[in-house]
């Protein structure tokens, strides 16, 4: 995992409590440490039982807390939450959520919950059945009406053999709401961003369609960095098998048609819109009913039709409605780079064009690495490096921000 600009040198401190799931929050730890956090963990007694300190210790390089008394403990509690961006308690078992949701304080980890002022994120692991209760219905409950953030659990085999609900959720996927809340008050704040991804599909029969190389990780990598500035974004994506960045509102489209109609609903209301989905421009003038049969070696003819031109009526919505206010495009040429990504920009209304050369080897389709040329509304050009997608998207939002300012 690489630096998450995000979460980069924010102080997070997780709570781990005496579940099972313990192993995963020994890599939730490490994923954190290794996008930039500085992790303090809390440990209560019956965590140590599952794990040693010293693991978690190893994989984020600091000290980790357990003792309320002994030391410093008449201040302990205040340092660590003191200056921290979140707490995250994860695994946290159904007790540790009563005596929270009540208001006890007979440990490290419930005394420091007690004194913090940042978000609070909760994951709560248990067996089956469990969660269902009511009175842990209601403790879960009682926290989210006071702001904490509650994740999972999630439905699955659990440690007793059983299926049901009560797994802890995936670090990856606890590492998306870290993001959220840490970005809610982010540049963005209160801007609507719709992003479209991946390579649409135009149907020729029931089986064969037309489409192109596209994966969509950089329209979801752009999603992801909107969402890490606080904005509300709507990702309009063509089929593929990338995870929902958390916190997107995703809608899923096949055809060009399907994405046009799409994106100018969700436009109309929008700030900003970026199109970095690989639209097929040909369909096939009419799809086959039944799937097509094809004799010996002889010559299939099939009659192509354009599909709907998204950016143009994006302009013409601009025109009636003023909304987006910003509309960056994509360009993905095989020669004249410069020149035809320009001429997309002015045609389109655009007030920023990424182009990529699709014949590298070494970026674009179905790589995480990308090489891009910007050009804005002045038609001033800048080349970039060969970078990860994430760090494109955070380039071109960093230019987005400049514009909105």
């Amino acid at each position: 995992m690489n630096p998450i600009p995000v979460i980069q040198n924010r102080r997070v401190v997780l709570g781990v409590t005496g579940s099972v799931a313990v192993y995963k929050a020994v890599d939730l730890a490490s994923m954190l440490t290794r996008a930039g956090a500085l992790v303090d963990v809390v440990m209560t007694g019956s965590a140590t039982r599952f794990v040693s300190p010293l693991m978690f210790q190893s994989v984020t390089g600091r000290k980790v807390y357990g003792e309320l008394w002994g030391g410093d403990a008449h201040i302990v509690h205040i340092n660590l939450v003191h200056g921290a961006d979140m707490l995250a308690i994860a695994p946290c078992t159904a007790h540790t959520l009563a005596r929270l949701s009540h208001g006890l304080a007979d440990d490290l980890l419930t005394v420091a919950a007690l004194a913090v002022d940042c978000p609070l994120l909760i994951a709560p692991a248990m067996d089956a059945g469990m969660w269902d209760q009511s009175a842990v219905q209601e403790n879960a409950r009682v926290l989210r009406d006071r702001g904490a953030i509650i994740v999972g659990p999630a439905e699955g085999r659990l440690a007793s053999g059983v299926e049901g609900i009560g797994r802890l959720v995936e670090p990856a996927e606890i590492i998306g709401h870290v993001r959220l809340a840490l970005g809610a008050h982010g540049s963005f704040a209160g801007r609507k961003c719709v992003v479209t991804a991946g390579g649409t599909q135009e149907s020729i029969d029931p089986v064969r369609y037309i489409s192109n190389h596209s994966s969509g990780k950089q329209g979801f990598a752009l999603a992801q960095a909107s969402l890490d500035r606080g904005a509300q974004v709507t990702l309009i994506t063509a089929p593929t098998y990338l995870p929902t960045p958390v916190g997107a509102f995703r809608v899923d489209v096949r055809s060009a048609s399907e994405m046009s109609d799409a994106v100018l609903a969700a436009s109309c209301e929008s700030d900003v819109l970026i199109m970095a989905a690989a639209v097929s421009d040909l369909q096939s003038e009419s799809e086959s009913e039944h799937k097509m049969k094809l004799g010996g070696n002889s010559p299939i003819s099939l009659t192509l039709e354009h599909t709907p031109d998204i950016l143009e009526s994006v302009a013409d919505l601009r025109t009636s409605a003023g909304k987006p206010q910003i509309v960056v495009g994509f360009a993905a040429e095989s020669q004249n780079l410069v020149e035809n990504a320009r001429n997309k920009l002015r045609k389109k209304q655009l007030a920023l064009i990424a182009a990529n050369d699709i014949l590298a080897n070494d970026a674009g389709f179905l790589v995480d690495n990308n090489r891009i040329t910007l050009l804005d509304a002045n038609e001033h050009v800048e080349e970039l490096p060969l970078m990860t997608k994430s760090q494109v998207a955070e380039v071109i939002c960093d230019r987005i921000e400049a514009m909105l300012n």
